[in-house]
Parts: C-alpha cells; structure tokens; sequence
C-alpha cells in the first residue's frame, strides 16, 4: 500500500531528456508520453534507467528525431519488424513505439498489431498501475492521464487489469507470472477477480518461451521475499507446469503416528533466509533445488522414522538435467548450485561434536571459493520449530566457523592442490590414464588431511610410491 501520492510529476522529470523528446515531438505536430513502469515508480519513489514512450504516429521516427537532436552521445537502434525503435544516452535506455492495439488468436503468443490511439495504447497493458501515461508536450508538460484509475491502485496496494482479466492473460499468458512478480517484488495482492482469471488461464503458460518464462521466475527468486512469488504460483497452478520438481516436495506423510515436515514449505523459508543474508542469485537457486531429491529417497523405518538418505547426492546429480530441461545456464552457474546441493549438509555433519580436524579441512577442499555461501545455505537450512534445537545447531556453525578459521591460519586449505598431479604419476608408472589414479590421489589427500603426511610435494610422493605396491603398481628400482 502506497500512501503519499502527492507527487509535482513535472519536478520528478527534470532530466533534459524528458523536454528534449518532448521538444522533438512537438516539432514533428505529435503527443508523445511516457508511460508505464516509469510512471508508476515515480509514485512508488524507484528510480529506472529503462524508459518507455508512446507516440501518436510512428515510433521509429520520433526515435530518429530525438536521437538527432541529442547528437553525437546517442546511439539508436531501430526494430523495424516490430516498429519499435531504442535510443541509449548517458546511461539511459529509452524505448519508443507508436500508439498501438493489439490481437491474439488462440494457438498464438504474437499479437497482430495495428496502428491506435493513446487509449488503445494503455488498454493493452497489463495492470492499471502500469497503464499510466505523462504528457511531455510543452501545453500539457507533466499531465497524468490515468484512464483506468491506476493511482488509486496503487494507493491500495492492489494489481488490477485493464480490461476483462480473462482476455489480457489469454492474450499474452506471461502476464499472470508479471503479476505474481510483481506482487512479489512490490508487496501488492491481486485482485480476486483477476487471480481467479489467473487460475482459469494457467494452462495458457504452455505457449510461452522458456526464456520469457525464466526472466520473470529470476525476478521472483531476486524479490527480496521471493517464497510470496512461489506460494502465488502454486495457488494460481502455474508451479506445476515450470518447476513440477518443487510440487513434488509438498505435503506431509505420516505412518504409526509420525509424520515428516513439509518439504515445500520448508524449502521456501530456507530460500527466504539466504535472501535476507545474500543478493547472490545462484545462491538461491541452491536453495530452492536443496532438498530437490526429498521425494525420490523418502522411505519410512520402524525404527528411524522417515529417512530422506543421500537425498544431497541425488539431488546434486539432479540439478544438471533440471538445469537443462529449464533452458537455464549449463554452465559454471550450473556447476556451482550442483555443488552446493551436494554440499549442503556437511556443515551440520562437520559441526558436530567430535569431528576431526581432518573432516573440517576436507568440508574445506571441497567447498573451495564458495565456502562461506555454503555456510549461508547450511544456516538458513535449520528451520525447526524448536528453539532450543535452532540455538543448539547455530551454536555449533558458530564454532565450526571458528574452527575453519583457526585451521586456515595454519594453511589456506581453502584453495588447497593435491600436491602430486597425474600426468606425474602417469609418467612416472609408464601407465595410461585410468581409475586408479584417481584412487591414488585420492589417498595421498587423506593421508595429508588426517595429518599422516605432510602437505608438500616430497612427503606426498614418498607417500604415494610407498602405497603404490597396494593399488597394484611396481616401484621403480632407484
């Protein structure tokens, strides 16, 4: 809910740009505006470098014009096909298309688009507070056209279309997931009937690129509470259709009397704690996909209870195909959240009274570079309603960071090398690559972690040669 709306909108304009475009449009005997999201974040007090405009006439001509006028410091780039033209200028992006309406058919996520007037124009937005326009002309510099009550909207806090709901998200089904962003990103609820038109409408989601799709679940994930964004989506059905991995975790099972906790929901409040401690985006991808193999290892024991066993390894092994099918990056993005995945118990486990150095330095190795995001994860993963059980683990990360601290003084473990390579053990065996070079590395690396050997390269090789007989290599006569 927005509540001083008593705005002078011509001071919020003081950039020369805003009187330069309109200068130019008054030239060429045209409206020009600026509309949409910039206007609603003058109210919402945010400030954009991304700037729309809306002309009665053609876009691309009052871009050229405008860029003209600006000079040397403009670059424009012109979208003929769909008569949409950019200007860049001083770290400004700024967007211009003719007055426009538009139609869909069924089967189809590309409007036919035809020439119209400014109010055709902001009836084909999304919601009243977006379809907000402000003259720039010099007699009506600063004047608010707001044909569909926007301000009130946003006054109240609310996300309301335009038009009948049912046509604006039948035509382009990517504005339900614009509007669970921005309820997100923003605080605002949806309108009940549009929500219900939301529902009614999911299935529209399958004509939507996945690219499109991910721009506005990355918007969600990056929303400073972005679990409101997946509740929304769950209620509006669109959840299944995205990321179906994530419905997997709902509910709670219970047999003889006990019961696991729900995994879904658990998840969401372990991807809001790391978004209260880390804007990282792939942090968070991390902790929406940690217990992502909850589901496929659930089993149930007499004697133990529930049992989710090696659900971090699965789950880690899951992230690649999840990432491919999702159309996201396979890349050292990928890579990192599949690690952290993978990883995301071990602070616990290391944490634990009794664990040997040698079990902190190998949590160390393995997490490298990303040790302390591995630590947010492993915190914002203890969500249990009991708080002496809250303050007890807590207690114990606050030492294991201690720990890792003291041991690292002693050596940077955190960036630490094996310190015989392979293409030495190769050479020195006449052998080719195989397995068991790895086994033997593999051995050296504990040895040096549980302090049996030194960690240099002399001892780590008078090591391996000693070993070597076991793994079934012949030691050289010297």
């Amino acid at each position: 809910m927005v509540t001083d709306l008593d705005i002078d909108i011509a001071s919020e304009l003081s950039h020369p740009v805003f009187r330069r475009i309109g200068e130019a449009a008054d030239s060429m005997g045209r409206e020009v505006y600026v509309v949409g999201g910039y206007v609603r974040d003058i109210f919402l007090r945010r400030t954009s470098g991304d700037i729309d405009f809306v002309t009665v006439g053609s876009g691309i001509e009052l871009a050229q014009e405008v860029a003209r006028r600006l000079g040397k410091g403009a670059r424009l780039s012109v979208f003929a096909t769909y008569g949409t033209a950019q200007v860049k200028y001083n770290g400004l992006e700024l967007e211009f298309v003719g007055a426009r309406r538009e139609s869909y058919s069924r089967d189809s996520r590309n409007p036919i688009v035809e020439d119209g007037t400014l109010d055709d124009d902001i009836s084909r937005r999304d919601f009243t507070v977006n379809a907000m326009a402000v003259s720039l002309n010099e007699n009506s510099f600063g004047e608010l056209v707001d044909r569909f009550d926007g301000l009130s909207d946003l006054r109240s806090g609310i996300l309301r279309t335009p038009l009948d709901p049912d046509i604006t998200f039948s035509d382009d089904p990517l504005r339900m997931m614009r509007a669970i962003r921005f309820a997100t990103q923003l605080g605002f609820r949806i309108d009940q009937e549009a929500f219900e038109a939301i529902r009614r409408n999911a299935h529209r989601m399958e004509i939507i690129t996945r690219e499109r799709i991910n721009d506005e679940l990355g918007k969600i994930i990056r929303a400073s509470r972005p679990s409101v964004g997946f509740l929304l989506l769950d209620m509006a059905g669109i959840l299944p259709m995205i990321m179906p991995e994530l419905c997997a975790l709902k509910g709670v099972e219970t047999k003889d009397g006990r019961g696991h906790k729900d995994n879904f929901r658990h998840t969401l409040q372990v991807l809001d704690n790391v978004a209260g401690k880390s804007d990282n985006e792939w942090l968070r991808w991390a902790a929406l996909l940690h217990d992502v193999a909850k589901p496929v290892t659930k089993r149930y024991d007499k004697s133990l209870g529930w049992t989710f066993h090696n659900h971090n390894f699965i789950g880690e092994k899951m992230v690649p195909r999840i990432f491919r099918r999702m159309k996201l990056p396979l890349n050292e993005k990928m890579k990192y959240v599949a690690k952290l995945v993978g990883l995301h118990m071990r602070p616990q486990s290391v944490g634990e009274e009794g664990v040997s150095d040698s079990g902190v330095r190998r949590m160390i190795t393995d997490a490298g570079e990303d040790l302390e995001d591995l630590m947010i994860l492993a915190e914002a993963d203890i969500t249990s309603k009991n708080p002496e059980k809250v303050r007890r683990i807590l207690a114990s990360f606050a030492q294991l960071r201690e720990r890792i601290s003291n041991i690292n003084e002693a050596d940077n473990w955190r960036t630490w090398r094996n310190p015989v390579n392979g293409n030495e053990i190769m050479d020195y065996f006449g052998i080719p690559g195989s397995p068991v070079i790895s086994e033997l590395k593999n051995a050296v690396k504990e040895a040096i972690f549980d302090g049996r050997v030194a960690n240099d390269h002399d001892a780590a090789w008078a090591y391996l040669i000693s070993i070597a007989p076991s793994f079934g290599l012949p030691v050289k006569e010297m």
